[in-house]
């Protein structure tokens, strides 16, 4: 009865996670659009990133379901793990596991806390300053001297200046490195929790999968280097 209820229950933790992990690999995709235009066209980047930044929808009802989705994916993630070794007799852990599984498969909490460390500079590198500026200081404008006409955008500057230093961008690539490992095996999983991987689609979803986890990552990767390189100088 005890291992029934535990089965149970791991199973629907694992559709949640699966559910929170689609909500941000989409967001993810969505990301990297907007940022890619930081490389295409300045200009289109500060208009979309004003209008994501001031659209009440976003803020209002979206900002705080990705956070929600971010803490509740990494709670459950190190929850389940630690579920799944407690659950795991002595005996296989003595064996040679890496026999059967990846090492990411097997560690994708080490490689979640390193993810998780990164959003936190990234909120401090990026959200927290904004947060600051619209809500604190109360400057809905986005633009870089407040109260002067035409002064431009704000937002590519602060791009910029974030991406000057080759210690940050280290951090920013080393992120970007695990989060495509943590994806290319959360990306197979997520499907198999929620029933959607069979027989029939299993290769197609792997193969898919893999493009995804190291396409994203690398697309950020890409615009940081680009940055660096471009404007450091």
């Amino acid at each position: 009865m005890a291992k029934t209820t535990f089965r149970k229950s791991s199973v629907g933790k694992k559709v949640l996670m699966a559910l929170t992990g689609f909500f941000l690999m989409f967001f993810l995709l969505q990301h990297l659009t907007i940022n890619m235009l930081s490389v295409i066209s300045p200009d289109m980047f500060n208009d979309v990133s004003h209008f994501m930044g001031t659209n009440p929808i976003v803020q209002i009802a979206l900002q705080p379901v990705l956070m929600f989705a971010v803490i509740f994916h990494f709670i459950m993630g190190i929850v389940l793990d630690l579920q799944n070794r407690k659950a795991r007799p002595v005996g296989y852990a003595n064996n040679n596991a890496g026999a059967n599984t990846s090492w990411m498969s097997r560690n994708m909490i080490i490689s979640g806390l390193v993810i998780l460390a990164f959003l936190v500079l990234h909120f401090i590198d990026f959200w927290i300053p904004e947060m600051n500026v619209k809500y604190i200081q109360g400057d809905m404008s986005g633009l870089l001297e407040p109260g002067v006409a035409d002064s431009g955008y704000r937002y590519f500057e602060e791009l910029q200046h974030k991406f000057v230093s080759p210690i940050r961008v280290g951090a920013y690539v080393i992120a970007f490195v695990l989060l495509a490992l943590h994806l290319q095996h959360g990306f197979a999983s997520a499907f198999q929790s929620v029933g959607a991987r069979t027989n029939n689609n299993k290769t197609a979803l792997q193969k898919f999968g893999n493009i995804f986890a190291f396409a994203v990552p690398l697309g950020f990767i890409a615009i940081a280097l680009f940055h660096h390189f471009t404007y450091s100088h």
